[in-house]
């Protein structure tokens, strides 16, 4: 059972993230928000479990549905915000968008609009954790499509083979962009996988935030302890469509009705909440009182974006390397 502190903390960071994603998504059905958006909505245990343990020095690759990953590594809405409505005081400076996050200093290693691409990037932030030899681990988030790149699978002979402190989380929420992961592979779970590499592999639920913060935890301090890379599945479900506008939340066009409505009932934060009620960690009104400075907040990153100049012309070709 959770401390009251550690339940304050991991509650608050997943409302942070629901409510910022939420805003997110109707900043972005009103025209405010350029580009493309892939909500974090139904999968913020994964996240907010992992991240509460890891130091600040620790690194984590994300993916195109990133904002989750940043907010628990202790991104700020603020910036973070200004980015997505493509504004200067933004994290990239408004170039890299809702896909692109980063702050090295944070070390939040990038989002990534390219499927897999975070492995590779994990590889290398893991072996330099293991040469500089300050007991850092990385943490890299992956979705269940991307276990079938081959990023994937040299990232995890390379770290299995160099033992590595690096802990790959999947994401599993069964469906990518039009299509189950059911039906691309013939294994139940992407963690037997690890079998190939003789390392770790967990699968577990990912909308039980104390699941996920004790596997987690177990496989951060083995990374930590010099004994190799561990491959945890966390199954999930995403409540919104691939991406903001897809078609598939309402018209269902290749996911299940019923199988969606029955993973709705399994709402990560609401299952944590009757479990802090029930057990009399937290007080009802101690829950609103966070939820209420958590809508001040995001009030408060939106209009710090609205705010925010637009990028100079003088600035486009800055900060480019390729």
């Amino acid at each position: 059972m959770l401390d009251k502190k550690l339940a304050l903390s991991l509650y608050k960071k997943m409302i942070l993230i629901r409510k910022f994603e939420e805003k997110t998504s109707e900043l972005y059905a009103s025209g405010k928000i350029p580009g493309f958006v892939h909500v974090y909505i139904g999968e913020e245990a994964i996240a907010t479990g992992v991240c509460a343990n890891l130091n600040a020095d620790d690194y984590i690759t994300s993916t195109h549905r990133g904002h989750g990953h940043i907010i628990a590594k202790g991104g700020d809405i603020k910036y973070m915000m200004a980015e997505l409505f493509a504004k200067k005081e933004g994290y990239c400076k408004g170039k890299g968008g809702s896909m692109h996050i980063c702050d090295l200093n944070l070390g939040i290693l990038g989002s990534n609009g390219i499927v897999g691409a975070g492995f590779p990037i994990a590889a290398g932030a893991g072996y330099a954790c293991k040469m500089e030899g300050k007991g850092n681990v990385c943490v890299c988030f992956f979705g269940d499509g991307a276990s079938n790149r081959g990023t994937f699978h040299e990232s995890l002979n390379f770290a299995s083979t160099m033992k590595l402190p690096i802990v790959y989380v999947c994401e599993n929420n069964f469906y990518g962009i039009s299509g189950s992961q059911r039906e691309l592979m013939n294994i139940t779970n992407i963690s037997e996988r690890a079998k190939s590499y003789d390392i770790q592999g967990i699968t577990a639920n990912g909308n039980n935030i104390e699941e996920v913060y004790e596997i987690s935890k177990e496989a951060i301090k083995k990374a930590r302890d010099g004994e190799g890379p561990s491959l945890l599945e966390f199954k999930t479900w995403r409540h919104r469509g691939h991406y903001e506008g897809d078609p598939d939340l309402q018209q269902f066009i290749y996911r299940d009705k019923s199988e969606h409505n029955e993973w709705l009932k399994k709402d990560p934060i609401g299952a944590f909440k009757n479990i802090i009620l029930k057990n009399k960690i937290l007080a009802e009104n101690e829950l609103q009182e966070i939820e209420k400075n958590v809508d001040q907040a995001i009030l408060e990153a939106v209009a710090f974006a609205e705010k925010s100049p637009m990028p100079d012309k003088d600035d486009l070709l800055k900060d480019i390397y390729a």
